[in-house]
């Protein structure tokens, strides 16, 4: 577990800084699997097996049950433990490093789908409150090791390009599990729960994902093509006591106090397009659309992350161009949204793909969904711009997904009650939407002038 072999090609004595600088004259050569994509893949498979599967399963409408209810309760439950586990990751990740983190959070998925098949078999709905509850121990270690790996491992040039690859294999396991129980539920054009096969898949997808863990490459032994050595961790002889104070500043600080409005009504929302989908449309409707939704949401994650990196334009206006975009959009759709659920609870509908009406609602899920990517890719890019150095990307990591579990971990509960499933935390999205945009804009504005790691050319030499 030992990280600290340097680059084979690099001086290690060489500061960040004047890597960074030597590296606009040489392009310093990698092998492939110790470059920055080979990881950015690997990465992108671990997710696609522990989060993304988890994913695919909650985009069946209620983790594939026949009523959302107890699998909301259950998902407050992961992601209440998640914020335990998200703020002392930082601890662990000293003692055993960053991948062996990504490898123990991974191995708490598993238990999750277990539970699900259990309970559709059997009707053990214990079985579905301790998977989740494990579930919950072990991925907020998985959340916050991925997010520093993403936010470490890669050139500043490819981030925006790593995040859309990482990101795009989670709802790649959305769109695989989507299409595997449309396969196998293709028939099933009423309400009710998905068959015993898909769980049973989904077991063992979510089972290989500690093993596909092994396979990365440890921050020492990254090869990355400016020759900067990579360092994604917490040194072992810093007090535990002071990792977790600084922490804790880090939490107070006004940039991040800004932006935590916007991680609220980002991810606030994976909930409640979820239930809407698991309470308005059968089983196949729902496979169609963890399916498609899956599809759009990866086309739309890469798109960001190449204007991300695009250097033809100025890293102020890039992180501007894109708030502005994500905001206004999101804010359309919440507008659909708030008219077809106030509909909906009103109607009590129940949709199939052959029924009149079905398009509205389906589409307002595809947009929802694409939406939730490019707001979560976009989180990723903002704080990376906080951090200053190489342990606050540990720790800020550790504080979004902290933050990330608290918020869903509200929502799950909220939408565990009919009422609120049913059109209440729709409204109380809009608002937290609302409520994020001033808030973010005092720091949107600040990357790339003030903030960031890289700050372009052309603005070095407006200042």
């Amino acid at each position: 577990m030992a990280e600290t072999e340097p680059h084979p090609e690099k001086n290690p004595v060489m500061t960040e800084e004047a890597q960074s600088e030597d590296s606009v004259q040489h392009a310093y050569p990698v092998k492939w699997y110790r470059s920055t994509y080979y990881n950015a893949a690997i990465l992108g498979l671990c997710n696609f097996l522990a989060p993304g599967i988890w994913g695919a399963m909650n985009s069946l409408g209620g983790g594939g049950e026949e009523s959302p209810w107890l699998v909301d309760a259950a998902n407050a439950l992961t992601f209440c433990l998640m914020v335990l586990t998200c703020i002392s990751s930082g601890v662990v990740v000293k003692y055993i490093g960053i991948r062996w983190t990504l490898i123990l959070g991974a191995a708490g998925y598993c238990p999750y789908a277990a539970g699900l098949y259990c309970n559709n078999r059997w009707s053990t709905e214990w079985a579905v409150l301790l998977g989740a509850a494990l579930c919950g121990l072990g991925a907020g270690l998985f959340w916050m090791a991925e997010a520093a790996i993403a936010l470490s491992y890669p050139e500043p040039h490819n981030q925006g390009r790593f995040l859309g690859i990482w990101l795009a294999f989670r709802v790649g396991g959305q769109m695989i599990g989507g299409a595997i129980n449309l396969g196998l539920d293709v028939h099933k054009s009423t309400a009710g729960s998905v068959s015993y096969g898909v769980y049973q898949v989904f077991i063992a997808l979510q089972a290989a994902a500690p093993f596909a863990g092994l396979l990365l490459t440890v921050p020492s032994k990254v090869q990355r093509t400016d020759g900067v050595t990579v360092l994604c961790g917490i040194p072992r002889d810093e007090n535990s006591w002071t990792e977790l104070k600084a922490t804790g500043r880090l939490f107070v600080s006004k940039g991040f106090l800004l932006i935590i409005p916007l991680i609220a009504q980002a991810v606030f929302a994976e909930s409640v397009f979820f239930t809407f989908e698991g309470l308005w449309f059968s089983v196949r409707a729902r496979a169609l659309g963890s399916f498609l939704s899956a599809i759009v949401a990866m086309i739309a994650g890469n798109l960001l992350g190449a204007f991300l990196d695009n250097k033809k334009l100025a890293a102020r206006l890039r992180s501007r161009w894109s708030f502005v975009i994500i905001m206004v959009l999101q804010g359309a759709w919440w507008i659909w949204g708030t008219i077809i659920v106030t509909e909906y609870h009103r109607t009590q509908p129940l949709y199939d793909w052959v029924d009149p009406g079905f398009g509205r609602g389906f589409a307002w899920f595809l947009f929802m969904v694409m939406g939730f990517q490019i707001n979560y890719m976009y989180l990723y890019f903002v704080i990376g711009s906080l951090a200053k150095d190489n342990r606050e990307v540990v720790r800020l990591a550790g504080l979004l997904r902290a933050t990330e579990s608290a918020v869903q971990a509200v929502s799950y509960g909220l939408d565990s009650i009919s009422i609120m499933g049913e059109v209440g935390t729709v409204y109380l999205n809009f608002v937290l939407w609302a409520l994020s945009i001033i808030p973010a804009w005092f720091v949107i504005r600040e990357i790339g002038v003030t903030i960031g790691k890289t700050i372009d050319e052309k603005e070095k030499t407006e200042e």
